[in-house]
């Protein structure tokens, strides 16, 4: 009868979501632009997601001025609070734009030099970092070199090529993209460095590499290259070596995410690819992947097309509550997962209308809104969440939180605007389960196709069934043990007397 009802109220939110999808299309926005994915890994479109807030141009910043502030091949972002930092990287400079109370981007000043040393200009800057003190570390790129200064400009400190005999004195040293932790320590991701992230103390010491990325082979690939080519055909052949990061972020936990674009294809659904990574202090990939499939952003691609081949992940953000959203080049889209590595949402596509990209590189976000970073176009898109996402949003903060009531109805009001969300029905039923909901938890997780958890639930139902019935249970248990023993007691006796009268008869 459950099950019954929960079917009756999908029906019902399908009818609602039309209504919703009709309201949004006259509004202007269309449900297609936000997708996922059901069980059978067919795209299912959804109310959209985010919304274009804005878009930051060399119109928006260069009202006064504007031969001035002309961005050229920017290559990432950094947010910190309110301030924007962008690497604007042909100009060889740092972009620093602040956010008002009233959702105007104001450019507060251009970074193209500092104070206190000699070689005080940038060269092709790739990435910039800014602690919560204030400093600002600049991936100085042409220079070789890490560059610490300031909040005011000044020279601290370079972190350059290690003279360490585990680092190759042959390669440069090319950083391409920084993060820098709590404790002052600096990670790079350097261009043909393929030992994982180059990790400096504080005080610029070269203390080693963390995060190699490992070697995918198959043993047919090996047992040919092995023991069937000749040693000129092994030479020229590619080497079994590790690849390179594409991009890393840093979370408020210390955990270091890291992106990676070279992989087969055939890697990606059985997790051996691994586009996206969380990192812990030894380097090792700790990323929750609870879904069917791991976060590899499009489960389908369609080889001939024009944008042909998987997702390829340039750039990963972290929100709050473990959520994170990574940035596909191939087709401009942006993937939302939660903390287990669950698809939220995915929007976005290539062209040259707002919201649409020619050559994404970079994202950031500022709470929940997002800001993606367009080489080609050279602006900046900034994505806010609409009404769905944000209810996602609560809904997920709410049970991370402990009101498992409040988060069950805030999963029902998703259910109004998107009937066909699996995930809604997973937070309904680990809210319910929270509430030792068992049974009514096994309808729900069995609507989502989540068999683990459907397994837990049903655990704890069983448990609490038997807990509830016990006394009926040794009742019966009893009466199956002592009425065979007392019926062959009976028939023994009967026996025994029909013996004994056997034996009287024949003296």
């Amino acid at each position: 009868m459950k099950i019954m009802q929960r079917i009756l109220a999908v029906l019902c939110g399908i009818v609602m979501l039309t209504a919703v999808s009709a309201s949004q299309a006259d509004d202007g926005f269309s449900t297609s632009y936000t997708y996922g994915y059901d069980y059978w890994e067919d795209v299912q479109e959804s109310p959209d997601a985010y919304r274009v807030a804005a878009v930051i141009d060399n119109s928006t910043l260069g009202r006064e001025n504007l031969e001035n502030v002309l961005m050229n091949k920017a290559q990432s972002l950094y947010v910190r609070g309110n301030t924007l930092y962008v690497c604007d990287t042909a100009n060889n400079r740092i972009l620093e734009i602040t956010r008002s109370k009233n959702n105007e981007f104001k450019l507060k000043r251009i970074i193209k030099e500092m104070t206190g040393t000699e070689n005080n200009t940038f060269a092709s800057p790739y990435d910039v970092f800014v602690d919560p003190a204030g400093n600002i570390y600049v991936a100085d790129y042409d220079h070789q070199r890490v560059v610490m200064m300031d909040k005011n400009l000044k020279w601290i400190r370079d972190y350059t090529k290690p003279t360490d005999a585990t680092f190759d004195q042959s390669q440069n040293f090319l950083p391409k993209k920084i993060v820098v932790d709590v404790a002052g320590r600096v990670y790079a991701l350097c261009q043909n460095i393929n030992k994982g992230l180059v990790k400096f103390e504080e005080d610029g010491f070269f203390s080693g590499f963390i995060g190699a990325n490992t070697v995918s082979v198959s043993m047919a690939d090996y047992i040919w290259k092995r023991y069937f080519q000749t040693k000129e055909q092994r030479a020229q052949t590619a080497n079994f070596v590790p690849t390179e990061y594409e991009n890393v972020y840093i979370d408020d936990d210390g955990f270091i995410y890291a992106t990676t674009i070279v992989y087969s294809e055939g890697d990606l659904k059985w997790d051996k690819a691994k586009p996206i990574r969380r990192l812990n202090s030894l380097g090792a990939d700790i990323l929750i992947k609870n879904d069917k499939f791991p976060p590899i952003g499009d489960l389908q691609w369609v080889s001939g097309a024009e944008s042909t081949g998987p997702s390829k992940m340039v750039d990963v953000t972290v929100l709050n509550d473990d959520m994170y959203v990574a940035l596909d080049k191939i087709r401009g889209r942006l993937f939302g997962y939660d903390s287990q590595g669950v698809l939220l949402w995915a929007f976005g596509t290539k062209g040259n209308v707002d919201g649409a990209f020619t050559g994404a590189v970079s994202i950031e976000h500022m709470g929940h809104d997002l800001l993606v970073l367009d080489q080609q176009k050279n602006n900046i898109t900034v994505f806010e969440p609409t009404e769905y996402s944000n209810t996602i949003f609560d809904a997920i903060e709410t049970y991370l939180n402990g009101e498992y009531d409040r988060s069950a109805e805030l999963w029902q009001d998703v259910l109004k605007m998107n009937a066909n969300y699996p995930l809604a029905f997973r937070g309904i039923g680990r809210a319910v389960l929270r509430q030792n909901k068992y049974q009514e938890a096994m309808d729900w997780f069995k609507l989502a196709h989540d068999r683990e958890n459907y397994g837990r639930a049903f655990k704890l139902y069983r448990k609490d069934w038997v807990e509830q019935n016990i006394w009926w249970i040794i009742l019966i248990v009893a009466v199956l043990l002592i009425v065979p023993l007392v019926l062959g007691r009976v028939k023994r006796t009967k026996w025994e007397v029909v013996m004994h009268e056997h034996s009287k008869v024949r003296k």
